[in-house]
C-alpha cells in the first residue's frame, strides 16, 4: 500500500477548498494507493461532506492535546475524531519552527490522538545546521524518544512522516532530499522504531514533493509513501499525482 497524504496548509480560501474537494470528488484513486487531504480548520467539514462519497479520507493539520474545557482558539482531538477525522499531522516542522511547538508538545498530541482513535502522522525532521554539523541521527532519534518512548503502540495506530526541513518548500528550499539519501534515511528509521514497537510502521517522505519527482520517492522499497504540501493544491497537480502514485 502507498500513502499520497495532502497538506493544503493554509494556501486555499474556503471557496478554493471547495472547489478542489470537488474536482478530487470526481477522480478515482487507485486500489493501491491510500489518499487522504489535510484541510485548515475551517474548512474541515465542507471538504469531508465534498469527499463523503469517495476514498478520499479526511485528516486534522493539529489538534490540541487537552479534551475540551477554557481553551481558547484549540480544537482538540477528541472534536476532530467526532467530526471524522482518520488523521492527524503532528509535530509538523511549520508547527515547532513558526509556533515554537516542542518535541514534548508532540508527545501529548501523540497520545490525545491515539487515546480517541485518530491516526497520528508524526512529523520528524533536521534542520539545515543539523545537516550541517552531522547531527540529523541525534536530532531524529531525540525526536523519536520524546514522542514515543513508553507508549503501547498498536498495530496501525501510528505513522511517522520525515520532513527534513531544509527541503520544505515553503520553507524556501528549492530542492527535495536525493531519493537515494531519503530511502537510506528511511531505512536507518524502520531499524530504530523497531524500539518502540514490534509492529512495523508506516514511514512517508515529505518535502517540496511534485507530480514530477513523486515516482522517484515512491519507487523506494522503504518509503511508504508521501506527504505533500503546495502541490496538493492544484487540481491538475492532483490528477498526475494520483496517477504517478497508481
Amino acid at each position: 500500500m502507498t500513502y499520497l497524504f495532502c497538506n493544503w496548509k493554509m494556501y486555499l480560501t474556503n471557496n478554493e477548498a471547495m472547489a478542489l474537494a470537488s474536482e478530487l470528488a470526481t477522480m478515482q484513486i487507485p486500489k493501491t494507493l491510500t489518499a487522504a487531504v489535510f484541510p485548515n480548520t475551517m474548512d474541515f467539514i465542507g471538504v469531508r461532506d465534498a469527499l463523503a462519497e469517495t476514498s478520499f479520507a479526511v485528516g486534522s493539520q493539529n489538534v490540541a492535546w487537552v479534551p475540551q474545557g477554557a481553551y481558547t482558539g484549540a480544537t482538540s482531538a477528541h472534536l476532530f475524531h467526532e467530526a471524522g477525522a482518520a488523521y492527524a499531522l503532528v509535530g509538523h516542522s511549520e508547527r515547532r519552527h513558526v509556533f515554537g511547538e516542542t518535541d514534548e508538545d508532540a508527545r501529548k498530541k501523540v497520545e490525545a490522538c491515539m487515546d480517541v482513535g485518530i491516526v497520528p502522522v508524526l512529523c520528524i525532521g533536521e534542520t539545515k545546521e543539523d545537516l550541517d554539523a552531522g547531527k540529523r541521527e541525534y536530532r531524529l532519534k531525540k525526536q523519536l524518544r520524546a514522542a514515543l518512548e513508553g507508549l503501547d503502540i498498536p498495530v496501525n495506530s501510528l505513522m511517522i512522516a520525515y520532513e527534513p526541513v531544509w527541503a520544505i518548500s515553503a520553507g524556501g528550499a528549492s530542492d527535495s532530499c536525493d531519493p537515494d539519501v531519503a530511502q537510506e534515511v528511511h531505512m536507518w528509521l524502520k531499524q530504530e522504531l523497531r524500539a518502540y514497537s514490534p509492529a512495523p510502521f508506516s514511514v512517508l517522505y515529505g518535502g517540496s514533493v511534485t507530480p514530477e519527482n513523486v515516482v522517484s520517492f515512491t519507487a523506494c522499497p522503504a518509503i511508504d509513501g508521501v506527504l505533500v504540501g503546495s502541490a496538493s493544491t492544484h487540481t491538475n497537480q492532483m490528477r498526475a499525482l494520483l496517477t504517478a502514485c497508481a
